[in-house]
């Protein structure tokens, strides 16, 4: 009977040793993943509606903008060039810990200015068919202007340094973006969003309820509250 179980010892060890293999592999691959290649992110606040709504939450691609070390890493993982409104997340440079998603608006070298809400380049009119304009009121600007929120529809002019970029939300009369923090460095940036993976009407406090109980409510209402429309959806 000795004989006959050690081999069945064997065997089962042989299979915990390939589960075990198995898990470590998938488990390294996820952390490579999730580290160099894309980023779950979560939009807590308005300021990008209607384009990205609270609730919403992204894959962020974190190759897309990402440097190559040699010309055939360059081949085979093309990079692209960050172009103006294009939607990038980044490190929010007042607290580095947080990160925000914004539109790229100015590029490093150009003449930025806002005049009664309107954004010129260079002194030319910017088509912007995605923002959204929530008060019709258009607040002037005064000699005290880069202190206070007359800057929201009356700002510059500009000229973006190099190596940073002027980010803006799309909601525009509420985001806290370039306006008011400064010009964005271009090593901040994390990546593109990509894709919703998954989408509620979340409360537009919700990023600020992490209690318990808080946490447990917003479980239960994920799926009632699913915006299953908005799932899979390319974000441009």
């Amino acid at each position: 009977m000795t004989e006959e179980k050690e081999p069945k010892k064997k065997r089962d060890k042989g299979v915990f040793r390939e589960y075990f293999e198995l898990i470590a592999e998938t488990a390294v691959f996820v952390f490579f993943v999730m580290t160099f290649v894309v980023q779950a992110f979560q939009i807590p606040t308005g300021s990008m509606e209607p384009t990205l709504l609270i609730g919403d939450f992204l894959l962020v691609n974190k190759l897309v903008y990402a440097g190559t070390a040699s010309p055939i890493e360059a081949g085979l993982l093309p990079r692209k060039n960050i172009r103006r409104q294009d939607i990038v997340v980044f490190k929010y440079p007042n607290d580095l810990a947080k990160d925000f998603v914004k539109r790229v608006i100015g590029l490093p070298g150009e003449k930025l200015e806002i005049k009664n809400k309107q954004v010129f380049i260079n002194d030319q009119p910017l088509g912007e068919k995605y923002k959204v304009h929530s008060d019709n009121q258009v607040i002037a600007k005064n000699d005290t202007y880069n202190y206070s929120d007359n800057i929201r529809d009356n700002y510059g002019p500009v000229v973006v340094p190099p190596d940073h970029i002027f980010v803006m939300g799309d909601n525009r009369d509420n985001s806290a973006d370039s306006r008011y923090w400064g010009f964005l460095p271009l090593n901040y940036v994390k990546g593109r969003p990509w894709i919703i993976y998954f989408s509620y009407k979340a409360e537009r406090d919700a990023y600020l309820k992490t209690s318990a109980r808080d946490r447990l409510k917003k479980l239960v209402s994920f799926l009632p509250k699913a915006r299953w429309g908005r799932m899979l959806k390319l974000i441009h």
